[in-house]
């Protein structure tokens, strides 16, 4: 079994935040691929399925982005799933707008779910699928643009989600260049 960890904040008022892209992508997978409804457990709300011959469980932590690793943590160790099963699908800073990047392990470089869950795990080697948000330009706008709401403007959203649904199966199934390749093709298509 996988474990997918979209990073958010719950409660309406963050749902549209860029900080909630990982919520809003687990969202987008568990509608195009049939997965059972959302349901409280794990600190979190979980949905599951199977994709590419994969079962999988997402997980969307509602325990607040800085405390993310509460959630990961029951889940895996009630699932019996490793770091190296696990994947958190989040917002990242220092990529582009609709841009996507799949990598195993690494820093947090800030970012305060990322660190929660390595804490929680004891481990930084679970996989990530950083998506690009773009950088305000200067590290004092940051904080107003993580938690700011996505703009009308950015059609390029409902564009990415409808790519990384389209390709997720590619993903469960343990081929992430393959699946960067296709979002990005997706995305060139598209928009």
């Amino acid at each position: 079994m996988l474990l997918w960890v979209g990073l958010g904040n719950p409660g309406t008022e963050h749902a549209r935040q860029r900080h909630n892209i990982g919520f809003m992508a687990l969202d987008a997978i568990a509608r195009r691929h049939g997965f059972s409804p959302w349901r409280q457990k794990f600190k979190g709300e979980v949905a599951d399925g199977s994709l590419g011959g994969q079962k999988i469980l997402l997980l969307k932590p509602m325990t607040f982005m800085n405390a993310s690793g509460d959630a990961v943590q029951a889940a895996a160790a009630f699932h019996k799933i490793s770091a190296g099963d696990i994947c958190a699908w989040h917002d990242e800073l220092d990529l582009a707008a609709g841009k996507v990047r799949v990598k195993k392990g690494g820093g947090a470089a800030g970012h305060n779910g990322l660190r929660d869950m390595q804490r929680a795990l004891a481990t930084p080697d679970f996989w990530r699928v950083r998506l690009g948000i773009g950088h305000p330009g200067h590290k004092d706008r940051v904080t107003g643009h993580v938690l700011g709401n996505f703009a009308k403007a950015d059609i390029w959203v409902e564009t990415l989600l409808d790519a990384l649904a389209d390709g997720a199966a590619v993903l469960a199934q343990g081929r992430p260049e393959e699946f960067m390749t296709r979002i990005a093709l997706l995305m060139q298509e598209k928009t």
